[in-house]
């Protein structure tokens, strides 16, 4: 009889019908329609991954992988349809609920960084786009902060994706010609801090106006400013547009900072759940 290793699950794959498992166990989260509408519309058969199983009772529990069975159903059209399971015949309740609960205890996320440049070697277009338009203006991405190194990955994809390259291409020119490549200049909240500007404001937003007046402020003391108005990047576009109105006496080109909260904004309701750290949200799994 053939000795079982300890480092080897004692488990069995079998293709199990999505009508035959069941997932409505306390210990799950409950499901998100949002997250399986998403993943439905870019479905891939190749990133599904095993659906675990518990088998007590002649009953299949699924305990990881309650998203993933929802997913492939709604792609499919059928709970007919079957997914590969990793099926465990000797748990009990609490034990799954243990390997529920620590499932990612020594899982190590992918980082914003790593799956940019993971599509860059896939040749997807978006990042191929946005790496060049990057390297155009002499800078680089990367995970270590350094001059002209954008450590912030997701928030240039966020300004590229929501706005477009022109955008992006705009704010990536004011930074680099105001603050020089300043290894502080390129952080989250700077970057979506001038998108906000340049969206909000559009023409109206002189460029040579905000070299001049921006490149007399310090990003430290420009971030010490922003964070006394409020957090994250609406503190900086706050700041930024107060030190660009300086004592302006011509009314007709200020920029108005009502313009920036209102709610017929195209910035109302975008880029701000961010923060001043460059460490963003790993990538989630189905």
């Amino acid at each position: 009889m053939e000795e079982k290793s300890y480092y080897v699950p004692d488990v069995i794959f079998e293709l199990i019908p999505i009508k035959n498992l069941v997932s409505n166990q306390r210990y799950q989260r409950n499901l998100s329609q949002s997250h399986i509408a998403r993943a439905v519309a870019a479905f891939d058969p190749r990133q599904i991954n095993p659906v675990k199983v518990s088998r007590r009772d002649g009953i299949n529990y699924v305990f990881n992988g309650q998203h993933t069975i929802e997913i492939v159903a709604l792609a499919s059209g059928s709970r007919e349809t079957p997914v590969w399971c990793m099926v465990f015949e000797d748990l009990d309740y609490k034990e799954e609920a243990d390997i529920f609960a620590n499932q990612q205890k020594y899982v190590k996320p992918l980082q914003p960084y790593e799956v940019f440049m993971a599509n860059v070697e896939a040749g997807n277009d978006d990042q191929l786009i946005i790496l060049s338009l990057v390297e155009s203006y002499g800078l680089s991405l990367g995970t270590q902060k350094g001059p002209c190194v954008i450590c912030a990955v997701s928030s240039v994809e966020e300004i590229y994706l929501k706005y477009g390259y022109h955008t992006l291409n705009r704010v990536l020119r004011l930074i680099i010609a105001t603050w020089e490549g300043d290894l502080n200049s390129f952080s989250s909240n700077m970057l979506k801090g001038v998108a906000k500007l340049v969206v909000a404001y559009g023409d109206a937003l002189n460029d040579e106006v905000f070299k001049e007046k921006l490149g007399c402020m310090s990003i430290k003391q420009l971030t010490r400013t922003a964070k006394e108005r409020r957090p994250g990047s609406m503190g900086f576009a706050e700041a930024m547009v107060n030190e660009y109105n300086g004592r302006k006496k011509n009314v007709a080109n200020m920029l108005p900072l009502n313009k920036l909260h209102t709610r017929t904004s195209p910035i109302f309701s975008d880029l701000e759940s961010d923060s001043s750290e460059e460490t963003e949200e790993p990538q989630a799994l189905i």
